[in-house]
């Protein structure tokens, strides 16, 4: 399984926001940014500061991808 961050930049541009207004609003490092764009796992904490500054849900952010592979049982 993967994780998706689709939703949240679709969020971003129907809020007129960039990835950089993004991680000045929660605090977030560049590094972290680049792992969210990077479809990367990231901490709870993160996500839920998202949430906070986006006044949103966390699945309103990210979905869980079942990938191909697994879906077969292999």
């Amino acid at each position: 399984m993967a994780v998706s961050y689709k939703k949240l930049w679709h969020l971003l541009i129907d809020k007129d926001l960039k990835k950089t207004e993004l991680r000045e609003m929660c605090g977030i490092s560049p590094a972290t940014m680049a792992k969210l764009t990077k479809g990367d796992n990231i901490t709870t904490d993160i996500l839920l500061r998202i949430c906070k500054a986006l006044n949103c849900d966390i699945a309103d952010i990210m979905e869980i991808v079942i990938e191909a592979e697994t879906a077969r049982g292999k």
